[in-house]
């Protein structure tokens, strides 16, 4: 997408035909804030001296009803608006030609932007390109987009919090992997410059591993925020209208917020006016947490079940993962299989897809591109190959490969490369990962390992990080830096007793909470899964396979 064939603004024909859509679907669409509500409980009585809410635009209203919906992205990085009932889940697509092949990292709500009463959507790619989206109606095909911006992977996450500032526009927050928050003032266009430049207005945000933007929560119509620890406790930050101090000393509301592995903000669900919080756990499972317009929610409401379905909400507080969510089990004659993540921590049935011949050894990277899929690497006569496709020469010098995706902060993946004398290299990806730059030598001593993984994000910074098993069993992390002169922080250990398993993989986000995961296969061919806290460290394994002695390799 080019940006000089970008058109400003929408038309009176585009309004019409919203219209008509809606018209022609309101029979049959249930809004999502209608799917999660309940009769009106002791709580809402209590809340009824609560201050009167201003009021604020729902930053989701897809079908035009004045709630907002719920959008969310499947593994496969398709987007659906949720009506529920017994009508399927709408397809939400995009007016621009679009590689089919494309799966967005995020996808940010900031809501109506230009005040038109229309709300836009802003899609972001792995490598760093920010796009603005006019949404019509219920039209499959959106708008045609008004504006782009790259450089945007320099932040680990993008937020929607609603008007921060009071000016009737609603903003953008963009959180740092070293925790610094900046702040983007809508400047009430959608062509142009849509947003005034970054200031920064806080630090230390790094603590939070959820950041979820509420919309108006206490009825003054000034965005709001809540955030978690990883320990799972929830924090308050009630906007100021101010765009120097956007925020309220943080209030600590809740604990156990842990036991969800998404927050996502679904603005008012209830019809009282103000912003509240859904909890999504490991199993599907969803609840509804209503704020009561003092900066504080109300009893907890179950919602519906079966929302494993959703790779990415828009609206979530994690830090996005994308690039592997799976598996793939070589076998000793040659046929690999693949184990796609039921984003509940487990996997689905195995899937024959390959076949490799003696004379080649294989690899999965994590995405060396924009489309949020593993690549397939095969070393074959000392040539690397992506899907079969020829990259370049002279890795017969190698014995290993790594591809843990972002490694240089560039938002391409990378590989890295041991050779035999245990020196590693770093080879930064390129040209959408058809090709690779130049090595660079970043690291010897390699040699001394059995297993080195890597695919995704275990510190919740949101960058790239590498795991080693020594020979005596010990687990090594090499946390990311961002940096491709040195792209790995000094070894910590994190583990030890690992020398129990014959095979070792990383297989990126399992149980849909963003942060990356590794597996371990023992003697008896079974399967342990190990989840990332998002800390550094690991949680205490679980089973969750048997019979996979039958590979000779896992990657």
């Amino acid at each position: 997408m080019h940006l000089s064939s970008l058109t400003s603004g929408r038309t009176g024909a585009a309004r019409s035909k919203r219209a008509r859509r809606i018209a022609a679907c309101t029979a049959l669409v249930v809004s999502a804030g209608m799917l999660l509500a309940a009769p009106a409980s002791a709580d809402d009585a209590k809340g009824a001296d609560a201050p009167k809410a201003v009021g604020s635009t729902p930053r989701m209203d897809i079908t035009g009803d004045g709630k907002s919906d719920i959008l969310y992205q499947t593994r496969d990085g398709h987007l659906f608006q949720s009506v529920g009932g017994v009508v399927a889940d709408y397809p939400v697509g995009f007016a621009e030609p679009r590689d089919e092949a494309t799966q967005f990292k995020d996808i940010i709500a900031p809501g109506d932007l230009q005040g038109d009463g229309m709300p836009e959507l802003l899609t972001l790619t792995a490598s760093g390109t920010l796009t603005l989206h006019p949404i019509v109606g219920m039209d499959p095909t959106g708008g045609t987009p008004t504006w782009s911006g790259t450089g945007w992977q320099k932040y680990n996450k993008i937020v929607a919090p609603g008007d921060l500032t009071g000016d009737g526009h609603n903003d953008l927050l963009a959180r740092t992997p070293a925790g610094d928050v900046y702040l983007y003032v809508s400047t009430g266009r959608i062509e142009g410059q849509p947003f005034e430049p970054a200031v920064k207005v806080a630090s230390g945000w790094n603590a939070y591993d959820q950041i979820v933007g509420l919309n108006d929560s206490t009825g003054d119509g000034i965005g709001d925020v809540v955030t978690r620890t990883p320990s799972g406790d929830l924090y308050f930050h009630m906007g100021t209208g101010n765009a120097s101090k956007p925020f309220k000393d943080a209030s600590k509301i809740g604990y156990g917020f842990d036991t969800y592995n998404q927050l996502v903000g679904v603005d008012d669900i209830n019809g009282d006016g103000y912003g509240d919080l859904m909890g999504r756990t490991p199993n599907g499972d969803t609840y509804l947490y209503r704020f009561s317009g003092y900066g504080h929610y109300r009893a907890r409401i179950h919602g519906t079940f079966g929302w494993q379905k959703a790779a990415m909400f828009v609206g979530a507080g994690g830090n996005p993962d994308t690039g592997k969510r799976g598996l793939m089990g070589v076998t000793p004659e040659g046929a690999g299989y693949e184990y796609d993540s039921r984003n509940t921590g487990e996997f689905f049935p195995r899937a024959r897809r390959f076949e490799f011949s003696d004379e080649e050894w294989v690899r999965v990277a994590s995405s060396l591109g924009d489309d949020g899929r593993p690549d397939n690497l095969e070393v074959r006569d000392g040539s690397l190959y992506r899907e079969y496709k020829r990259i370049s020469d002279g890795w017969g010098a190698y014995n290993d490969l790594i591809g843990p995706g972002d490694l240089s902060g560039d938002g391409a993946g990378d590989v890295l490369a041991r050779d035999t004398k245990g020196d590693l290299f770093l080879y930064q990806g390129k040209d959408e990962g058809t090709a690779l730059a130049a090595k660079v030598k970043v690291g010897y001593g390699y040699g001394s390992y059995r297993h080195i993984v890597g695919a995704g994000d275990l510190t919740g910074d949101g960058r790239a990080d590498v795991v080693a098993i020594a020979k005596d069993g010990t687990l090594y992390l090499y946390e990311g830096t961002g940096k491709a002169s040195a792209p790995l922080k000094a070894r910590v250990k994190i583990g030890s007793g690992f020398d129990i398993y014959n095979k070792f993989a990383a297989v990126g986000d399992l149980n849909g909470d963003g942060k990356a995961d590794l597996v371990g296969v023992n003697g008896y061919g079974d399967l342990y899964r190990y989840t990332s806290t998002g800390t550094g460290t690991l949680k205490k394994r679980v089973r969750i396979g048997y019979g996979f002695n039958i590979y000779k390799a896992l990657y």
